[in-house]
């Protein structure tokens, strides 16, 4: 399996398409692998480099059982992109991996060619929840929040009818550590970059799922209105994973705005 050290944790990717083309990194939700970029790796793989990988303490990646900040997941991502020797990348983040692509265009903007936030937030309050969360899954396991957190990830509908890609994610989702799901339940805890994300000047492409009880259409747009120039996108019939829920749809936003913007 291919994987690097980096920050002292082996964190595992999967890098695709064509040498020498702009590259396009993915930073998966909370709660998933990079398997949640599937229909985005396939889609884009013919003319873009997609560097996936799963972030620290998720699916094949080690679990580092100490505290952790919304920093140091954008220095994992940072740290990955310097040991396979790529300078500069178009970044994707959903949920958690929006937050990690926020933290990293403010530690290291000129490492970044644009920037596209799908379902996330740049403070996802109550941070008692999220403690709760991660002592409940550290005492109980991951089978005791599975249903009540798989359920605001898709629209009702989804899982009927598509049954196969909803237990492909509740079973990875089950078999994760439930330490590093606790550390990236703290990290949501404690992130907030309200205050600091209006220095991002990349050009920036957010989208919502207008049905997303995690991370609200409002919580969006207050993140396209703190980062000027950002354009926002509403996805109707979309929940939180947007990016297997409505994955044609996300594929012909994300590759027009790389198209539109400057290439790496």
């Amino acid at each position: 399996m291919p994987s690097i050290t980096v920050n002292d944790v082996d964190l595992y990717y999967e890098l695709t398409g064509p040498q020498g083309a702009p590259v396009v990194a993915f930073s998966n939700s909370i709660g998933t692998t990079l398997e949640m970029w599937d229909a985005q790796a396939e889609a884009l793989s013919a003319h873009y480099r997609c560097l996936r990988y799963d972030t620290r303490g998720h699916g094949r990646s080690a679990v580092a059982d100490r505290p952790a900040r919304i920093a140091d997941l954008a220095d994992d991502l940072a740290g990955l992109l310097d040991a396979l020797s790529l300078p500069k990348a178009h970044i994707v983040g959903l949920s958690l991996g929006g937050m990690t692509a926020q933290a990293l265009a403010l530690r290291y903007p000129d490492r970044i060619t644009s920037l596209t936030l799908m379902a996330t937030a740049a403070c996802l309050p109550p941070p008692e929840g999220w403690e709760q969360r991660a002592v409940t899954v550290c005492r109980d396991g991951m089978a005791a929040i599975g249903d009540a957190v798989i359920s605001r990830w898709f629209t009702p509908a989804f899982p009927q009818a598509f049954p196969e890609t909803v237990a492909s994610v509740r079973d990875r989702f089950l078999q994760m550590d439930p330490r590093g799901y606790a550390v990236c339940c703290r990290v949501i805890r404690d992130m907030d970059l309200r205050q600091e994300i209006g220095a991002i000047t990349v050009p920036t492409l957010v989208i919502a799922g207008a049905e997303d009880p995690a991370t609200p259409v409002a919580m969006m747009e207050d993140i396209r209105a703190r980062i000027a120039g950002s354009e926002l996108v509403v996805l109707p019939y979309a929940a939180h994973l947007l990016a297997i829920e409505q994955a044609d749809r996300v594929n012909r936003h994300l590759l027009s705005f790389l198209g539109g913007s400057a290439v790496a």
